[in-house]
């Protein structure tokens, strides 16, 4: 399903004030199968809890969007990590290199691409917001469209000031011409209002639904949320709040790390919010999911376009015998759990395992691997969440028990392998925790900022030519600045 591409610039005053919405059939999961619609004007739209239902459903629809999911997210959110290289041959898509090796500039087109598939997402949040208060509906319902519509918003900030620092914030829907330009609002303003819309939405949201819902996000994805917000804001305290909370909640680790990521396991006990993802036969247009066939094995029917890849330096950081090692990295040449033989030449020597769905399950005309959903959040990064924070805090003996939960599962059985840690050291433990992130999230995008945020850019990532003071964040797009008239400013150093 999909709203107009109506997004926060100059630009799109060619549609005018009046926005149109089109809905179209999207994922396999019930709530996000509506039946299509042509075009309709804003005015005679948000009437009905209908339009509510339509408008709510289109802002899921449009997080799994190339720009949500595949070159752009990964240009920002993954390629400047050591986790990463960029994959597929020397000359395919070479401008990755430049995000590998901070020589981008601000007219590349995926750091545009980035931030306007954010600010779409907004703009979908801020239509609903806008307009479903005053729709007549089932309270309650309303209640829980607003308090999903406040998590997406949230999480689009949130990805937004990590990769940009001060960013444009909108919180409603421009309605006449001036609105449209607005300056870049201050790092602890969008994280002010990303807390709001997280309180808010927590307040509301259920932490389960019924079989016709899973997939919507939950009190338990907006807590988790908060939590990695604070823990961005070294709100200590908060972070051991909400992540105790949620582990209240009834989420488990799966017994098999590999067995996470298959499609056999979506929206599973271990998962708190997932971007939902289907193959709907006789419909490839809506079958638009990209984020496993851009990074899938590349060179072999059903695979992909061997794009951001393991780096030899995450493939050796695991310790002996990590069984995450093989999950996460499919090698050329190995056979996969689920029976796929890898060819033993090819374009790269490794492929991302947890993007991969098996070769068998590809369908002529459709995106490789269209139907597997993109893991966003999982338990275990709140139970690592909850060791860091209570470590900080001096708990030591949570910090402990929080970490062996997340190796406990990891070992898988195997006792003589990743021994319990048991430093009460602050500092060594810090560490510690620091490289159970690395291991247990490589390649789920959340490397590149989890390091920047810890201090540690210039130490990890200097050798590629990070440099501190400059590539902290991304360079605003330039067609944001030039649209703007000069009043959005750049970042330092671009």
């Amino acid at each position: 399903m999909k709203l107009d591409n109506y997004i926060y610039k100059k630009a799109a005053l060619g549609i005018g004030l009046a926005l149109t919405i089109a809905i179209t059939p999207s994922c396999k999961k019930s709530f996000l199968d509506v039946p299509q619609q042509g075009q309709q004007q804003s005015a005679v739209f948000w009437k009905t809890a209908d339009d509510a239902f339509k408008g709510v459903n289109a802002i899921y629809g449009n997080l799994r969007s190339w720009e949500n999911t595949a070159f752009p997210a990964i240009a920002i959110e993954s390629m400047g990590s050591d986790d990463a290289d960029k994959g597929s041959t020397a000359s395919d898509a070479s401008f990755f290199l430049q995000f590998d090796q901070f020589t981008i500039d601000p007219d590349q087109g995926n750091i545009s691409g980035f931030w306007s598939g954010q600010y779409r997402n907004i703009n979908y949040t801020n239509q609903v917001l806008d307009n479903v208060p005053a729709i007549k509906m089932d309270e309650s319902l309303k209640a829980r469209y607003l308090a999903e519509a406040k998590f997406v918003r949230a999480l689009s900030y949130f990805r937004l000031v990590r990769a940009f620092g001060a960013v444009p914030l909108r919180t409603t829907v421009p309605t006449d011409v001036s609105q449209y330009k607005i300056p870049r609002s201050s790092v602890a303003e969008v994280y002010a209002q990303i807390e709001k819309d997280l309180n808010e939405a927590a307040a509301v949201l259920p932490a389960t639904y019924g079989s016709a819902d899973v997939g919507r996000a939950t009190k338990g994805a907006a807590l988790t949320l908060h939590a990695k917000v604070a823990m961005y804001l070294k709100k200590w305290s908060d972070v051991l709040s909400y992540t105790n909370t949620v582990m209240g909640l009834g989420y488990s680790l799966l017994p098999n790390y590999e067995q996470v990521f298959r499609l056999a396991n979506e929206n599973s006990s271990e998962s708190i919010f997932e971007i939902q993802c289907a193959l709907v036969p006789g419909n490839a247009d809506v079958s638009n999911s990209q984020y496993s066939q851009v990074q899938g094995v590349r060179g072999i029917t059903g695979g992909g376009w061997g794009f951001n890849v393991p780096s030899a330096d995450l493939a050796a950081s695991y310790e002996t015998g990590d069984p995450r090692r093989d999950a996460t990295i499919i090698f050329r040449g190995e056979t996969t759990p689920e029976g796929d033989k890898i060819p033993e030449i090819g374009d790269n020597p490794m492929y991302n395992q947890k993007s991969y769905v098996p070769f068998a399950l590809f369908v002529p005309n459709y995106n490789e691997g269209a139907q597997q959903n993109v893991r966003i959040f999982r338990y275990s990064d709140v139970l690592l969440m909850n060791a860091e924070a209570a470590n900080e805090l001096g708990n030591t003996s949570q910090a402990l028990s929080s970490l062996e939960q997340v190796r406990f599962r990891a070992r898988q059985g195997n006792t003589s392998i990743l021994p319990k840690v048991t430093t009460t050291d602050k500092t060594a433990l810090r560490l510690a925790i620091w490289k159970e992130r690395r291991s247990e999230l490589a390649m789920e995008n959340d490397r590149y900022f989890d390091v920047i945020r810890q201090g540690r850019g210039t130490e990890i990532f200097g050798p590629k030519g990070w440099k501190a003071g400059r590539n902290e964040v991304w360079p605003i797009p330039q067609t944001e600045i030039d649209i703007s008239g000069g009043l959005i400013t750049q970042n330092p150093g671009y």
